[in-house]
């Protein structure tokens, strides 16, 4: 469990016995602790299998690649739930940006990129239709030539859920120069094997990837009521 102490507590996060201290916009709450199933499923196989992959290939490096992974990971610092600064280590750094590219199909680096923004466009609407069977996003602008649209999506849920986070699951990837509006349906088929039915809820959520540095973007998140 991560806790910040004050005076007294003021702050916490994560598990704790049987009970799991988070927030939301209500404020800080604790509720029981669920562990959930590890079915070992293939995409879950894989993603170990390439993150040790990439352990084990940042450890062949030269010990000046190395060194500037090191120095590198302190420009990568972040502040974290407490908002305090938080830098990573250099293996953790390189491993982070490799596993975006590989997940986009672009080649991985051996030496750190200086800390820029992916290009971006914005999400404006999402309509999913049962009659006509189609998922659609609209954007501002066709997706950016040098970064690569990767989707996720929840199956049909309640009309009344109005925040997801475990319930996404990655569909797929949209290229670069990818016009709008975008068809997710066949990914969307692919992942989950029909739309739902009308009325209920479906939450999209997109972040793009440099396919040079392997920087990803801040995801954006949108949801919508499943049309008849």
């Amino acid at each position: 469990m991560k806790i910040k102490w004050g005076s007294l507590v003021v702050d916490g996060r994560n598990k704790i016995g049987g009970h799991v201290a988070s927030k939301n916009r209500f404020g800080a709450y604790i509720r029981t602790k669920v562990t959930p199933s590890n079915p070992r499923t293939p995409a879950q196989i894989a993603e170990r299998n390439r993150l040790a992959s990439l352990s084990s290939a940042f450890r062949s490096l030269t010990s000046e690649q190395i060194a500037a992974w090191n120095d590198a990971a302190k420009l990568y610092a972040k502040t974290d739930i407490f908002g305090d600064l938080r830098v990573n280590t250099g293996l953790q750094l390189y491993v982070a940006l490799n596993a975006n590219l590989l997940q986009i199909g672009a080649t991985t680096i051996d030496n750190p990129p200086a800390p820029t923004n992916a290009e971006v466009v914005f999400v404006q609407e999402l309509s999913v239709s049962k009659t006509l069977n189609k998922i659609e996003l609209t954007l501002s602008d066709d997706t950016p030539e040098t970064s690569v649209m990767i989707v996720k999506a929840t199956p049909a849920l309640s009309p009344g859920i109005n925040f997801v986070k475990t319930e996404l699951r990655k569909i797929g990837t949209v290229p670069a120069l990818s016009s709008t509006p975008v068809d997710i349906t066949t990914m969307y088929f692919d992942k989950f094997g029909a739309i739902g039915e009308a009325g209920q809820k479906v939450f999209i959520e997109v972040y793009f990837i440099d396919t040079a540095t392997g920087i990803a973007s801040v995801p954006q998140k949108i949801s919508t009521i499943i049309t008849a």
